[in-house]
C-alpha cells in the first residue's frame, strides 16, 4: 500500500544502520537508489513528491549511535525510515548491540518506518519491534528467527513483507526490493519502474521459494530416522510408502510418524516430494528434458500431478520456472 504524500512533505529521512558486519554493497546500494530517485523526480519534472534524505549510522567507541556520512543535507535525530541492512556473518546479538537497540527502540517509538534485509532482521527482533508481526528474512534463518522468537509470524518464501510500520525483506540481495518498496511508499510507483529500468532490475514481485534450497536436517541425533533420510536420498524417484519407511527405521508406523516429523520438521509425504521437487529444479535448470519425462524420473507417473505439486512449492509451474532459471535463458 503507497502512503499519500502530500505538497507540504519536503523531505523524507532515511537512515541505514552500519552495525558490524553490516554489507557495504548494501548499505551503498540503498544510498545509491535512494539518490537516484531524487534525480529522476526532478528529471522528470515532479511537483509535490518529498526528497529522500539519507544518511549512515554507526556505535561510536563511547556505545552511542551517531551519524557518519549524510546526503545530500543535515539530518535531524528522529528518522522516518531506518534500516537494518544484510549482513554476510551471523546475526548480531543483545550482547554485541545493547546500545543499537536502544537506538532502533527510541526511532521506532518516535514513528520511524523498521526496516530490515536478511540477517538484518535480528536486531529488532531481539528489541521485540517484530513482536506480533509478520516478517521475514533469508529463507536459510527463516527456522532459527522463529524458534528465537516465537511472537513473530516468520514467513521465510516471501522475499519482501510490509506490515504497517514494519518492513522485513528477505535474502542479502533483497536489498534491491526493499529499496524499491521505500520508494513507492514514499513517492510513487511510477518513479520505481523508473529507478527499476535505471538500475536494470525486475520491478515485479518475487518470492524466496524460487531460490532457496532443500537443507534436510540430519544433525538431529534420531539415528533410525537418519537412516530412512539416507535411503530416501537413494530411491526418491521410486514408488514409495509409510510401511516400507517405517520398515527402514524398524519402527511401527505411528511411532516411525512422529519422530520422522519431530526429526525433520516434515511429515514423510511432504519430505520425499521436497526431495523430487529439488531433483526436478535441477533438470529444468540444466537440461533440456520435456516436462513428462522429468516428472517420470523424479517419480511422478502423472506430469499433471507433477505440475501441481511443483507449482504449490514453488510458486511456478514447471515451464516458468524453466523459463526464468535454466542456464540457457538468457541466450
Amino acid at each position: 500500500m503507497t502512503t499519500p504524500v502530500t505538497s507540504r512533505a519536503r523531505f523524507i529521512d532515511i537512515g541505514i544502520l552500519a552495525y558490524p558486519g553490516a554489507q557495504a554493497a548494501a548499505l551503498h546500494g540503498l544510498t545509491d537508489m535512494f539518490l537516484t530517485a531524487n534525480r529522476l523526480c526532478a528529471e522528470e519534472g515532479l511537483r509535490g513528491v518529498p526528497t529522500l534524505r539519507v544518511s549512515h549510522w554507526a556505535q561510536g567507541a563511547e556505545g552511542r549511535v551517531t551519524r557518519g556520512f549524510t546526503a545530500p543535507d543535515a539530518i535531524p535525530k528522529l528518522l522516518d525510515v531506518l534500516i537494518l541492512p544484510p549482513c554476510l556473518g551471523d546475526p548480531i546479538w543483545t550482547a554485541q548491540g545493547a546500545p543499537l537497540l536502544r537506538f532502533l527502540k527510541h526511532q521506532h517509538g518516535k514513528g520511524a518506518v523498521m526496516s530490515s534485509v536478511c540477517a538484518g532482521a535480528f536486531l529488532p527482533a531481539e528489541a521485540g519491534l517484530l513482536d506480533g508481526h509478520a516478517a521475514t528474512t533469508h529463507w536459510s534463518l527463516a527456522e532459527e528467527l522463529q524458534a528465537r522468537f516465537p511472537e513473530i509470524a516468520v514467513d521465510g518464501d516471501k522475499l519482501l513483507i510490509e506490515d504497517g510500520d514494519i518492513i522485513t525483506a528477505g535474502g542479502v540481495m533483497a536489498w534491491v526490493e526493499l529499496g524499491l518498496k521505500i520508494i513507492e511508499r514514499f513517492i510513487s510507483p511510477a518513479i520505481v519502474l523508473s529507478v527499476a529500468r535505471f538500475f536494470l532490475v525486475d520491478a515485479a514481485g518475487r518470492e524466496q521459494r524460487f531460490y532457496s534450497a532443500v537443507s534436510p536436517k540430519f544433525s538431529h541425533g534420531d539415528t533410525a530416522i537418519l537412516k530412512v533420510q539416507h535411503w530416501l536420498q537413494r530411491h526418491a524417484a521410486e514408488k514409495l510408502t509409510l510401511p516400507q519407511m517405517a520398515a527402514q527405521a524398524k519402527l511401527g508406523e505411528r511411532t516411525f510418524l512422529r519422530r520422522f516429523q519431530k526429526a525433520t520438521g516434515f511429515n514423510p509425504t511432504r519430505y520425499l516430494q521436497l526431495l523430487r521437487i529439488a531433483k526436478a529444479r535441477e533438470m529444468l535448470e540444466l537440461t533440456n528434458h520435456k516436462i513428462d519425462q522429468i516428472a517420470w524420473r523424479v517419480g511422478y507417473e502423472d506430469a499433471g500431478a507433477f505440475t501441481k505439486v511443483f507449482q504449490a512449492s514453488m510458486g511456478l509451474t514447471p515451464s516458468d520456472y524453466r523459463r526464468r532459471f535454466s542456464v540457457g535463458a538468457g541466450s
